[in-house]
């Protein structure tokens, strides 16, 4: 069996060795030729699967994605080959959660907020919302989910409507793209919507930059509106509009879902399914190949409590405010986008590091964070 996988899958050497005939190829190089025999295509979102890539390919076999996210994908086509479509759904969504949590703790500093006397409004309920909804929960957040596929699907969750949400302080988006029809995604939040923002709200972007109208809201922070907004996605990525940057309260590029264990755990997701279809045990794991992140035990600082502590512990794993200043200072440069998500210096989640609590009575709050007991 050959199995071709892109050079941007960490540990798929190691994942894979023992399964077939490897092969390695970067995202520049490939063509049909190049992948004519493969039986396993293993790809990130860089590289568009479809048919000029495998129409002369009669071996193929599996297609899979180490990405959440699949639209890079030709599904019809793959589906006319009978090929499903394998991703890696949920891969990266501890990240993201902890990427939101970081800036709503720079942002409750920034705005003078006590987050536990705040309201979440999460849109989207997947595999982001709901870790994101379950770490709301162990700082004792009070949060709303909507979610209209979810909720029609028969989800015993209790969900809210855009209206609910719109009156919570903090919204968060977690929603695919979604083009058209009954669920449609594409400027849920446009010029209608964006005008029903308050100014003591905070608005996060973490999911599709397309979810948000951004000439709509460029025009409102044009018109005077000081508006609190967190965004790591835009629209038409990567040639963003940079004369938004600069209203942004913290801007990234597209990078909350980058951490060493999201992108990796990609990669196994696909070793476990590639495993599943051709029938081999599925050995190996994740903790096998992560390193250990130096240092990887903390201390609290025991001059601190409350929201400070926990912000405090948050932002020493991850601080956002790092990211915002270098996007901020450098994206005016040619190619700056994809230069930084490219050459992103890939952080490390909650669950990498132990946390020695001493006699601190929030010690279950870190834990249920994702942090380790020392």
């Amino acid at each position: 069996m050959k199995i071709y996988y892109e050079d941007s899958l960490p540990y798929a050497a190691e994942f894979f060795a023992g399964l077939g005939d490897s092969q390695v190829f970067s995202h520049k190089d490939i063509n049909a030729e190049l992948v004519a025999d493969a039986d396993v295509l293993l790809v990130r979102s860089t590289t568009k699967v479809n048919a000029a890539l495998l129409d002369a390919n009669k071996a193929i076999k599996y297609v899979g994605t180490a990405t959440a996210g699949t639209n890079h994908l030709d599904k019809a086509y793959l589906q006319s080959r009978g090929l499903a479509v394998h991703s890696a759904a949920g891969c990266n969504a501890v990240a993201v959660a902890e990427y939101v949590l970081s800036a709503l703790f720079v942002m409750a500093e920034k705005l003078d907020w006590q987050l536990t006397d705040k309201t979440v409004g999460i849109v989207g309920a997947g595999h982001v919302g709901t870790r994101l909804s379950e770490k709301l929960t162990a700082l004792g957040i009070q949060y709303y989910l909507c979610d209209p596929p979810l909720a029609d699907a028969g989800d015993s969750r209790d969900f809210v409507t855009m209206d609910t949400i719109m009156q919570c302080d903090i919204i968060s988006l977690h929603v695919p793209l979604i083009e058209g029809g009954k669920y449609n995604t594409e400027h849920m939040f446009d010029a209608s919507r964006i005008a029903q923002l308050r100014e003591d709200q905070l608005l996060i972007n973490a999911c599709r930059g397309e979810v948000i109208d951004n000439k709509a809201l460029l025009a409102s922070f044009v018109a005077g509106r000081k508006l609190n907004i967190v965004l790591d996605v835009w629209e038409n990525e990567p040639d963003i509009d940079q004369a938004l940057v600069p209203y942004i309260a913290l801007a990234t590029a597209h990078i909350a879902g980058h951490t060493v264990e999201g992108k990796a755990r990609g990669t196994e997701m696909l070793y476990q399914q590639v495993c599943e279809q051709f029938g081999f045990d599925a050995t190996k794991k994740l903790s096998d190949y992560l390193p250990s992140p130096q240092p990887n035990c903390i201390n609290l600082d025991e001059t601190l409590e409350g929201q400070a502590l926990l912000s405090a512990l948050v932002l020493s794993v991850y601080d956002i405010r790092m990211d915002s200043a270098q996007f901020k200072n450098t994206i005016a440069q040619p190619d700056q986008f994809r230069y930084i998500r490219k050459n992103y210096s890939i952080r490390r989640e909650f669950a990498a590091l132990s946390v020695n609590t001493g006699n601190y009575p929030g010690s279950e709050a870190i834990y249920a964070l994702g942090f380790n007991r020392k």
